[in-house]
């Protein structure tokens, strides 16, 4: 190797004892930073505290080293500190020996790391036997001859570093390499679990095994007792998203950080624009205030809130030149964003022919806007009168109707925010009967409920206003996780869009005013994993299936993302199923200054998360720098997984002419009938509408009776002037 020659000439150095520094004064200067530590001459491992059988980076070679002293003082390690099970730096590569550097969570503290001589064995606090029996002469003063030793020691303090020993800390940083290699964690997909290293490399997994060849430079990260996981696709956010004058708290940046500490490393948001722009204009802006600020990757739905050719022209755009293969439609909001029945089956027919996605916001706006009137004017203001003037019934019917139109213009259907159990049973039950439509519970669904919009608190009932509303049953979130479990829903989304108390006060004397939104972009894959895997309706494959691979697989993104193989995308999760953690507004890592699982623990963390292979969030924090790493995703139409299904199904559906024998028999002329005694109509039917009838008795000029006969006016009969009491004169006379 390069380095060789600079190994020896090294340890020729150390080994003279009058330019090496004692081991007290080396400890003092460098801090040793790692708990285990693989000897690269015998291959052991050094632990703090332990008899060593050696020094690394002398010159001696392995096994030359004299036996320990019985007779020496027992060895104090340095101060250490515990990070904890988060502290993800487990094993560092010797870029000279290819081999494990093994570390856990003891940690020495009290000086930097990357010092220039902070890699020999006296600095990293692993000195042998012998080691330790002249660190403890050097502490007697009674054993010092003159004090020579301390004053060579005080000269020590002034003297150039040495050589630099064979490791060098600085150059297996993550910011100076590109190499990862994940030891000894679980590889879990929605398929299989499997215990494996994952070895990465520009970005994209490379290997896959065990007993992996890696280079030089690779940075080791320690996944013992954890599971290795896709990160998360979360299909559904509303970042930066402006409405009635006021933005949402979290911008690209802020949501793409809170995403990637709970563990998903890429999000879906809608591109849905309240100005006059064309889709295409809108598309850019999105563009534009995401591109350089995004944590992990990104890709976009855009809405349709209106139905024109024009509509239609960008749409094309959009999926031929922009990446775009998903078009959100809404059945409420109406007056702004509804389309009527008709226009939606003209956007589906009009999606199938482009190969796209219809997703679809699924509530009877005609109904709401009726209920939300009537609220109004029987005085219920308050957030309750959110939930009341959309009933359940409202949301299933339309959910209904959507399924039905989709089906007739043989167009794939994605369900956004499923939230009752009225349209998940009519999503599983179109699915039994071979409808392409899918579902999507969001966090907010699967982890609380409407009950909080009675909530004495305005502050508190206002921060669960969203659409359509959260459901009063407290049965629901498990209910929808039961259907999530079994396959009848197919993704999970969080539907984050998240405001601030003092924006939510706008309405807070009409809740129709109220901005619709809730949080969960960082909370969704653990809410998951507590009330679905902890709670054993689901195991930790169909996990996996939830949050990341359906969603890469319905979207067209699979298996770059959703997937830990080889040449897919290093978008991967540390994840801990036994750390547990308390959901805060406090100590959550979004703007907004409420959170509506506040006080919820919750089991499964993520420890550390890698985007495209490199950590952007660890030990509980964002990693520094990690704005704009993240890119966009194009994603192309006619996505197989979907079209594959849907192209074999309109084949089989496709309606058939019966061939037949041609009749060769006399064929009847039709004619008019008709019956005996009756002659056919010479004149137009009389129009039963018209009337002769006047006040002063006489016919209008031109009248006619029923047979077109002008009617006389020689006929009439003269006015008779009768004189009889009120009540009319009886006939009837009794005394007769």
């Amino acid at each position: 190797m390069a380095e060789s020659k600079d190994v020896s000439d090294t340890a020729s150095v150390r080994s003279d004892s009058s330019a090496a520094p004692s081991p007290r004064t080396a400890r003092r200067r460098h801090l040793a930073m790692f708990g285990n530590i693989v000897d690269p001459n015998e291959g052991k491992s050094l632990d703090f505290g332990s008899e060593r059988s050696s020094r690394r980076g002398s010159g001696s070679s392995a096994g030359s080293n004299p036996p320990s002293n019985p007779g020496s003082a027992p060895h104090t390690p340095p101060r250490t500190r515990r990070l904890g099970p988060s502290s993800m730096f487990g094993q560092l590569v010797d870029p000279d020996e290819g081999k494990s550097l093994q570390f856990g969570s003891e940690r020495s503290y009290g000086s930097r790391r990357g010092s220039s001589s902070s890699n020999s064995a006296h600095e990293n606090g692993n000195t042998s036997p012998k080691d330790k029996k002249e660190e403890n002469e050097d502490e007697d003063p009674k054993e010092m001859e003159g004090g020579k030793e301390e004053e060579e020691e005080k000269k020590e303090e002034h003297m150039e570093p040495a050589p630099k020993p064979r490791v060098k800390m600085e150059e297996v940083t993550m910011e100076q390499t590109n190499k990862v290699l994940i030891k000894g964690g679980t590889v879990v997909n929605d398929d299989r679990s499997f215990s494996a290293d994952v070895y990465v490399e520009d970005g994209i997994i490379a290997q896959i095994g065990h007993d992996l060849s890696v280079p030089d430079d690779t940075i080791a990260v320690s996944a013992e007792g954890k599971l290795v996981i896709p990160g998360g696709i979360d299909t559904h956010t509303h970042l930066q998203f402006r409405k009635n004058g006021i933005t949402s708290v979290d911008d690209f940046a802020q949501g793409t950080k809170a995403a990637a500490a709970g563990g998903t490393t890429m999000i879906i948001d809608c591109v849905l624009d309240n100005s006059d722009c064309s889709l295409v204009e809108s598309y850019d802006k999105w563009r534009a205030m995401a591109d350089d600020t995004v944590v992990g990757d990104y890709a976009l739905n855009v809405a349709i809130t209106k139905w024109d050719n024009k509509v239609k022209i960008d749409m094309e755009k959009l999926v031929h030149q922009r990446g775009v293969n998903a078009f959100l439609v809404f059945m409420s909001y109406k007056d702004k964003w509804q389309l009527t029945d008709s226009e939606l089956y003209q956007a589906f027919c009009h999606m199938r022919d482009l190969g796209a996605l219809a997703l679809v916001h699924a509530e009877n706006g005609d109904v709401i806007q009726q209920g939300e009137d009537e609220m109004i004017k029987q005085g219920v203001v308050g957030p309750e009168g959110h939930e009341l003037s959309r009933p359940e019934e409202v949301e299933a019917e339309a959910v209904q109707r959507a399924i039905t139109i989709a089906d007739q213009a043989n167009c794939p259907l994605y369900v956004v925010r499923v939230m009752s159990k009225g349209s998940a049973d009519v999503i599983a039950e179109c699915r039994k009967k071979g409808y392409v439509v899918f579902g999507e519970p969001i966090a907010a669904s699967l982890g609380t409920d409407g009950t909080q919009y009675w909530n004495t608190k305005w502050r508190e009932a206002a921060a669960h206003v969203t659409s359509p509303p959260l459901r009063p049953d407290p049965t629901t979130p498990g209910y929808l996780m039961d259907l999530l479990a079994n396959g009848d829903l197919q993704v999970t989304g969080s539907a984050h869009c998240s405001w601030t108390t003092a924006q939510r006060a706008a309405g807070q004397t009409d809740f129709t005013k109220i901005p619709h939104g809730v949080n969960g972009i960082e909370e969704r894959m653990s809410i998951v994993w507590e009330n679905g895997v902890a709670t054993g309706k689901m195991d930790e494959n169909t996990f996996v299936a939830v949050t990341s691979t359906n969603a890469a697989k319905i979207f067209n993104l699979y298996p770059r993302k959703g997937k830990i193989a080889v040449d897919s995308d290093a978008d991967i999760v540390i994840w801990d199923p036994e750390a547990v953690r308390t959901v805060s507004a406090s100590s959550h890592h979004q703007a907004s200054d409420v959170n509506i699982f506040e006080g919820m623990e919750v089991h499964g963390v993520p420890v550390a998360t890698l985007s495209k292979g490199k950590i952007i969030f660890k030990d509980d924090q964002i990693v520094a720098n990690s704005e704009g790493h993240g890119v966009f995703v194009d994603r192309k139409a006619h996505c197989d997984h979907i079209y594959g299904r849907l192209d074999a199904r309109a084949k089989y559906l496709l309606p058939r002419a019966v061939i037949r024998m041609e009749h060769d028999g006399p064929v009847a002329q039709a004619s008019p009938v008709v019956a005996a005694g009756y002659s056919a109509r010479t004149t137009r039917p009389r129009n039963l509408h018209a009337s002769q009838f006047t006040l002063s008795g006489d016919t209008k000029q031109g009248d006619e009776d029923e047979i077109g006969t002008p009617i006389s006016r020689r006929n009439r009969k003269p006015a008779t002037r009768v004189n009889a009491p009120p009540g009319g004169r009886s006939s009837l006379n009794i005394f007769e």
